[in-house]
C-alpha cells in the first residue's frame, strides 16, 4: 500500500470512522477493524466439517452433511469462515444498509482462517458472485464483489469480475426449498467472455445455503472450460 493511499484511508476513517461489524459503533479502539470487545462474539467454523461444503457436522464420525450425501454438486470443494446464525445481523448490515467497510474485516478473517484452503487451491483467480444489474442499481453494489476485492488483496490472486454476469434476475431464495431454488437459477448465468483461459477459480460469496448458486454457477463455467471451481463463503449454516 502507498503512502498517498496510507494517508487517504486515515483521513477517510478521521472524517468517517469505520464501523465496527458486529456492535456497529465506531470502532474502538481507533485503527483496527473491530472493536476489541467484539472480537469474540462471531463462531468460527470448526471441525467436524462436511468435507465438500464445508458445513459443521454433528459428528466426528461423518465426513460429509446429509445435502453432500445425496446431492451431486458440480463443483469441487468449498469452505466458510462463520456460522451463519452468529454473523446474520452483520452481514445483512453489510448487504443491504451500505455497511461495506465491514469487507475488510471479513476478509482479514478468511484470508488468517482459510489460508491453507486458499494455497491448495492453486487458484488463478476469484469470482465475485453477481448479482442482476437491477439490484446493483438498487443496492449500489455488489457485496460478493466488495468482499472479493478484499480477499484479493490479502491474497495476491487477481479478480475477475467480467467473467460471468446474472442475466435473469431470480426472486429471494431465503424461503425456497432445494429444488425451487434450482429451477429459480436456471438460465441465470452466462459466460461473457469468449476466450475464459482459467484453469481454476475460487468463487467467492457472503451465504452458502444449499450451493444452487454456486451450482448453477458452475454449470456454465465447466461448460467453458475452467476445470476446478473452489468456493469460500463467509457465513455457512450447520449441516445434518
Amino acid at each position: 500500500m502507498s503512502f498517498i493511499q496510507s494517508l487517504r484511508d486515515l483521513i477517510l476513517d478521521l472524517l468517517f470512522p469505520r464501523r465496527c461489524p458486529v456492535c456497529d459503533r465506531p470502532v474502538a479502539p481507533f485503527g483496527r477493524l473491530i472493536c476489541t470487545s467484539c472480537e469474540q462474539i462471531f463462531t468460527y467454523i470448526k471441525q467436524p466439517y462436511c468435507l465438500k461444503c464445508g458445513k459443521p457436522l454433528v459428528h466426528e464420525e461423518q465426513e460429509y452433511c446429509q445435502d453432500c450425501t445425496i446431492r451431486r454438486h458440480l463443483f469441487d470443494r468449498g469452505r466458510a469462515v462463520f456460522e451463519y446464525k452468529s454473523i446474520s445481523d452483520s452481514l445483512y448490515r453489510f448487504k443491504y444498509k451500505g455497511r461495506q467497510e465491514y469487507a475488510a474485516y471479513y476478509a482479514s478473517c478468511m484470508a488468517d482462517k482459510m489460508r491453507d484452503f486458499i494455497a491448495g487451491c492453486h487458484a488463478d483467480a476469484l469470482v465475485p458472485v453477481p448479482i442482476h444489474k437491477s439490484r446493483r442499481y438498487q443496492r449500489g453494489y455488489n457485496q460478493a464483489e466488495v468482499l472479493a476485492r478484499e480477499l484479493s488483496v490479502l491474497t495476491g490472486i487477481p479478480l475477475v469480475t467480467n467473467l460471468i454476469l446474472r442475466v435473469h434476475k431470480t426472486v429471494p431464495m431465503k424461503d425456497l426449498s432445494v429444488r425451487e431454488r434450482q429451477n429459480n437459477l436456471k438460465k441465470a448465468f452466462k459466460i461473457c467472455r469468449n476466450d475464459v483461459k482459467l484453469s481454476t477459480i475460487i468463487i467467492i460469496d457472503d451465504i452458502y445455503t444449499t450451493g444452487s448458486t454456486i451450482d448453477a454457477m458452475s454449470y456454465e463455467l465447466r461448460k467453458a472450460g475452467v476445470e476446478r471451481i473452489y468456493f469460500m463463503s463467509l457465513a455457512i449454516g450447520r449441516g445434518a
